[in-house]
């Protein structure tokens, strides 16, 4: 794939996230500036450090005096540019930049080409940080990697220096704006030193004002392996516009700077600007690389989201700065091994965007995958996982861990699924009560044994027994489910206590339902309901794996039960409605806390926030998830696929010039969208769900996947191609979808298109791998992972013949079947192997919707590096 290229306007919203899992992040900006500052353990959307980019000065050898050029290595600002007492100084917007640049972002790299006519060299910065699945520590390295790469196209050597100027915040509070000066209460006794050890050169930026147990304590570091360098360990401390003055005319006049080691302390309520140099010689036709390591190290996260709870405040720490002692270390260590984490990078960026998905699909895949990777996400000092819902710009949204939101999510648990595992420990082991409720949000620290007190969400209850499923089925780790069994069963018979949503035990869930809608559907509804149906088949599978033989009868009878009577009660002859139970709205409104909107108001019989008959984007979620973990269809397969067909035909909106909503706003104009509700048959009622004329991201990237599991691809491509058109780098980032908050957590659903247009299922339990292309099968090629390896399948098919490949790039991968297409007019095939050698005679046996089933009659062990090549022919 192509990636997607943004220059001139669209880069205006362009902000690639440059960090690791758990790190935090520094946002590089359309334009090649440096952004949203969130490395000190908050969202800092629209913060930016004072004085911090990079510059060029460049001089061809042999020209006239004064023919050396500087400029910020940015492109020029874009407006507008009215600010009521001018640009600040601390932005530099009065020094020249460069007259275009040409971003192409392909997670986890980007990279910008930049155009001037004045600059004797043709420059390009390549930027990124390390990330390969499986690895979590790899991937959580608190960097971001900055490669300027200088070609000269001319006829004499240019002699040029690239310069990153950084401030010293360390003891930054994260909130504060910055003025002309780079100044704070939270300033003083700042350090720069120069550095040269281990392999790497650089600056080791240091403070002393805030307290040892502050979020913004701790340490930044620039570093480089790069031997020619220059470098000021802090600018002149001066008032008005002195200090960048007096850099400027020293960096213009021979790109070098003073060179002086001294450590000097800032004086209170100060920080200092440091600036690393890297000079070289670009010969005539040649070129240079510049390579510049960033790092940050700041132990100290903090609960600041819960006030009103005993646990704000407390420290809850973070995972990756317990690998290192400080930032100059992590940078050191980075540094040594740049060739191998750029490879490592490489391979996976290769293999993902090598895959022959459409371009929208495989651009919102791997740029939804950053989401793991920005301040939505957690890695705390125990090594857990824990997330917001998304991010707003100073703080998290929506704490913690919300189990309606991360139903949906796919990409975490395919990329990193131990992460993912310890999402479900803290779900059965920490917020699943005695009695089978739970917590559908987490308090951090969860040693303080404090629980959220609200009512549970049905459709995150059941969720989780589905999460549950999926990562034993990925990782095989029956005893592991073993241990979380007596809590995940407990959560399902919650279910069937006395007012609670399945009380009757008939499979239908007919009480209150809290959901991800953050509302109470009352009555029986598939949005909920196939959820359920999809957590009671997944439960029958694992009790019978633990040996729970009785659980595993019942929770299969209920299943049958529960799919005959949603069918019965919901099928509209089109699609699924919702049954309005209004003598539950009833009960609730009597029996509500006052603080909770009441359901039904003075005068009305009616509650409100229901559906009834409307067409609900949502009405399959259980049946999408279902399909996700290859659990099968869990209602009648016709009318699935009737009712995506009518989702699609209701819901989407190729333009919303004509759309009415009154609820918040995702989606105008001429852009397009999927609604999460419509009322074709009428009966809309006055007050709907609260957020039912909406367009959220996620939802169209789970209704996508699922048209394209029931075969309607195009139509699933196209719903994606609208909402990727929406972030165009114009109107919206392309590195950020939100919804309640900036890079939220229910857009990760895209990794769902890679699964469904792959076919891809495996199951560790039984080591059994599935590959079904929906799309260009004569010649296929996709990442795939597993919980214990990744890598890359393909297939050709030429005259009547197929060879499938398979390739382990990492890890290790256990293999007894394997089912794949079977070429049309080819039944039964003659099968052979390459590669890695089978020891035992191959059965084979045809399988639904044409594909065969290849038994290899034992485990075969894939190690990385290893492929294996299966030719099927008449």
């Amino acid at each position: 794939m192509a990636p997607p290229t943004y220059s001139g306007e669209r880069l205006r919203e362009v902000a690639f996230p440059l960090g690791g899992i758990g790190t935090g992040t520094v946002s590089l900006g359309g334009r090649g500036n440096l952004q949203d500052w969130e490395i000190f353990n908050r969202p800092a959307k629209g913060k930016d450090l004072p004085y911090t980019f990079f510059a060029i000065w460049a001089q061809p050898e042999g020209g006239p005096d004064g023919g050396a050029v500087a400029r910020v290595l940015e492109r020029q600002l874009l407006p507008p540019y009215a600010f009521g007492s001018g640009m600040p100084p601390s932005a530099v917007g009065g020094l020249p930049r460069l007259k275009e640049a040409r971003f192409t972002g392909a997670y986890p790299f980007a990279r910008i080409a930049f155009l001037d006519p004045h600059l004797p060299l043709r420059v390009e910065l390549q930027a990124f940080n390390p990330m390969a699945p499986l690895d979590a520590d790899l991937s959580g390295l608190p960097v971001a990697i900055f490669t300027w790469r200088l070609r000269n196209p001319g006829a004499r050597p240019v002699r040029a220096t690239v310069a990153f100027s950084l401030c010293n915040a360390v003891g930054y509070d994260g909130q504060a704006t910055f003025g002309n000066r780079p100044t704070g209460p939270f300033f003083g006794g700042n350090v720069n030193r120069w550095l040269d050890e281990a392999g790497a050169r650089g600056l080791f930026m240091t403070g002393e004002k805030a307290p040892a147990d502050a979020p913004g304590a701790g340490s930044m570091a620039i570093a480089t392996p790069w031997r020619e360098t220059t470098f000021s360990e802090h600018w002149e401390r001066a008032g008005w516009f002195d200090s960048l003055q007096s850099f400027w005319d020293d960096f213009r006049a021979d790109g070098r700077l003073p060179d002086r080691a001294t450590a000097e302390p800032t004086p209170e309520g100060l920080t200092d600007i440091g600036t690393l140099g890297l000079c070289a010689t670009v010969p005539a036709g040649g070129e240079v690389a510049f390579p510049f390591v960033l790092a940050w190290h700041f132990p100290n996260l903090t609960n600041y989201w819960n006030r009103n709870s005993p646990v704000h405040g407390a420290r809850l720490g973070n995972w990756y700065t317990t690998r290192h002692a400080d930032a100059w270390e992590a940078a050191c260590d980075v540094v040594r091994r740049l060739d191998d984490l750029t490879e490592r990078t490489r391979e996976f960026h290769d293999v993902l965007l090598g895959s022959t998905l459409p371009p929208a699909v495989l651009d919102a895949v791997s740029s939804q995958m950053s989401i793991i990777r920005t301040t939505t996400c957690l890695r705390t000092e125990d090594g857990a996982f824990h997330a917001f819902e998304g991010c707003n710009d100073t703080a998290g949204c929506c704490p913690m861990d919300c189990t309606h939101v991360w139903n949906y999510e796919q990409s975490l648990a395919h990329l990193y699924p131990a992460l993912e595992r310890s999402m479900r420990e803290t779900d059965f082991r920490v917020n699943t009560r005695a009695t089978g409720r739970m917590s559908f949000r987490t308090l951090l620290p969860v040693v303080s044994g404090e629980l959220w007190d609200y009512k549970p969400a049905a459709d995150g209850q059941m969720g989780c027994v589905l999460k549950l499923y999926r990562e034993w089925q990925l990782s095989g780790d029956t005893e592991w489910l073993r241990a979380l069994w007596p809590q995940a069963k407990r959560a399902i018979e919650w279910a069937w206590e006395p007012g609670s949503w399945d009380a009757d035990r008939d499979g239908v869930m007919e009480g209150e339902q809290h959901n991800t809608y953050d509302i109470e559907f009352f009555g029986p509804n598939t949005m909920c309901g196939s959820l359920y149906l999809g957590a009671l088949k997944g439960a029958a599978a694992m009790a019978e794996a633990v040996g729970d033989d009785k659980a595993a009868t019942r929770l299969s009878e209920l299943y049958e039960s529960g799919r005959r009577g949603y069918d019965s009660l919901l099928w509209n002859g089109e699609y699924f409605e919702q049954r309005v139970d209004v003598r539950q709205a009833h009960q609730e409104a009597m029996s509500g806390p006052d603080w909770h909107p009441s359901p039904i108001k003075p005068g009305e019989d009616q509650p409100r926030y229901q559906y009834g008959p409307g067409c609900l984007s949502d009405q399959l979620l259980g049946q999408w998830f279902s399909h996700v973990v290859n659990l099968g269809y869990v209602l009648p397969e016709e009318h699935v696929r009737s009712a995506l067909e009518a989702t699609f035909r209701h819901n989407w909106r190729p333009r919303l010039d004509n759309h009415e909503s009154c609820q918040r706003t995702y989606a105008l104009n001429d852009e397009a969208g999927l609604l999460l509700c419509s009322w074709p048959r009428g009966g809309r009622p006055a007050y709907p769900f609260p957020y039912a004329d909406e367009v959220w991201t996620g939802i169209e990237y789970q209704v996508a996947a699922h048209l394209i599991y029931e075969g309607l691809v195009e139509e699933g491509v196209r719903v994606v191609e609208g909402l990727r058109a929406r972030h165009d780098g114009r109107r919206r980032n392309p590195w950020d979808e939100f919804e309640c908050g900036h890079h939220y957590a229910r857009a990760m659903a895209s990794w769902s298109l890679l699964l469904a247009l792959s076919g891809y299922h495996y199951s560790a339990p039984e080591s059994r791998l599935r590959f079904a292309p929906k799309i260009n099968r004569t010649r296929f090629r996709s990442f795939f992972s597993t919980g214990a390896a990744w890598g890359a399948y393909s297939q050709r098919l030429q005259a009547g013949k197929q060879t499938h490949l398979l390739e382990v790039r990492r890890g290790s991968l256990s293999l007894r079947t394997l089912d794949l297409p079977l070429p049309d007019g080819v039944t039964p095939p003659r099968v052979s192997f390459a590669g890695a050698r089978i020891r035992r005679p191959v059965s084979t046996r045809p399988l639904p919707d044409g594909l065969i089933r290849l038994d290899l009659g034992a485990d075969l062990a894939l190690q990385e590096g290893q492929r294996l090549a299966i030719r099927l022919q008449t």
